[in-house]
């Protein structure tokens, strides 16, 4: 579509279903809380694990989302990267909060993504999914910037973290 002039190159779009969805912009404070995570992850991950920062993430023909960080065994490669060979997904919220934990949460669970952050960029709460379902996620915790945060796939504990020590500051 690029090629074809139809979008250009720094067009903020998502395919979901076959449509294409405009992305919000990115404010400051989704910035900070996505490089501080990229950070602090990349110090911490064990050799055997790749993180990813905006990746196109083909899930289908018809579905590419752009989360904010996405967590993967390097041993899987990029060419073997689908929902259910991801180990985490992480997506950053601030006015689009509602559809991140709306619309794009289950459209994830769908793909068998097995485990969802969506942080609240204002609050620093992280809603953490779990056990993707063909409806959604069966489990579901909303989860405090002072409390630890740690993701459920094996080797997974080094990642954790607490968001309110990232020096983003609430409700800034």
């Amino acid at each position: 579509m690029v090629e074809l002039g139809l979008l250009h190159e720094d067009d903020r779009i998502e395919l979901i279903g076959g449509d294409l969805v405009e992305m919000s912009p990115k404010g400051n404070r989704h910035t900070l809380i996505e490089a501080r995570l990229f950070r602090h992850w990349s110090r911490v991950a064990p050799d055997t694990l790749e993180i990813l920062s905006e990746p196109t993430f083909r899930l289908s023909a018809d579905t590419y989302l752009e989360p904010d960080l996405l967590v993967f065994a390097r041993s899987t490669g990029i060419a073997g990267l689908t929902g259910t060979t991801a180990l985490l997904v992480v997506e950053i919220g601030h006015s689009s909060l509602g559809f991140d934990l709306g619309r794009k949460a289950p459209i994830y669970a769908s793909f068998g993504i097995r485990e969802l952050w969506v942080v609240d960029a204002v609050t620093l709460t992280t809603h953490v999914h779990r056990e993707p379902g063909p409806e959604g996620y069966r489990e579901i915790a909303a989860i405090g910037p002072e409390a630890m945060v740690v993701p459920g796939f094996e080797g997974g504990e080094v990642f954790g973290v607490r968001l309110g020590d990232l020096g983003v500051g609430v409700g800034e």
